[in-house]
């Protein structure tokens, strides 16, 4: 599947802030912006809502908790009893330190997984780069373009908006 997109280069974070809240006034979609750091309030400005990746975490840190309970009360409790200092099978404070380990470890892991996965930024593929530039040091504007799309005013809407050059380009794997 080939996309089309139009790329507004631009030199400074400010412009390109200012840019991106025009363009959408405008009723451009933008389909992506990539700069080579982030930028304070870029997501407002491209109008993206607050990411429940924090949701699945806490899921995540439940599920390992639960886990890490589970086993130890199971192994420790019914499968291979043991006293140990005169403590009972179930020792609830003597948990506390794996419980806590296995909730970061499935936490964590969860959470590159669920990353991985929503960005589409799997580890076996190369990852498509619109503009080689805006990894060092040009902030890129992309916007999607199909056969309605007129482009010389979208051109003219981003070099007023201060983009220092507009390009076309095609990509294959998105």
């Amino acid at each position: 599947m080939t996309k089309r997109f139009a790329l507004g280069i631009f030199e400074d974070e400010d412009v390109l802030l200012h840019a991106v809240e025009n363009v959408r006034e405008a009723g451009v979609k933008i389909y992506e912006v990539f700069t080579p750091f982030p930028i304070h309030g870029m997501d407002d400005a491209l109008g993206i809502e607050r990411s429940r990746l924090p949701i699945a975490a806490f899921f995540y840190g439940v599920i390992g908790l639960s886990f890490a309970l589970w086993l130890q009360i199971y192994t420790l409790g019914f499968d291979w009893p043991m006293i140990i200092g005169g403590k009972p099978h179930i020792a609830l404070p003597a948990f506390i330190p794996v419980s806590f380990e296995l909730t970061v470890f499935f936490c964590c892991h969860g959470m590159v997984i669920t990353f991985y996965t929503i960005s589409k930024l799997y580890p076996r593929w190369k990852t498509p780069v619109l503009d080689v530039r805006s990894t060092d040091d040009k902030f890129v504007v992309a916007i999607e373009l199909n056969d309605k799309t007129d482009l010389n005013h979208l051109t003219q809407l981003l070099r007023a908006n201060g983009a220092s050059e507009v390009n076309e380009k095609e990509m294959t794997k998105f």
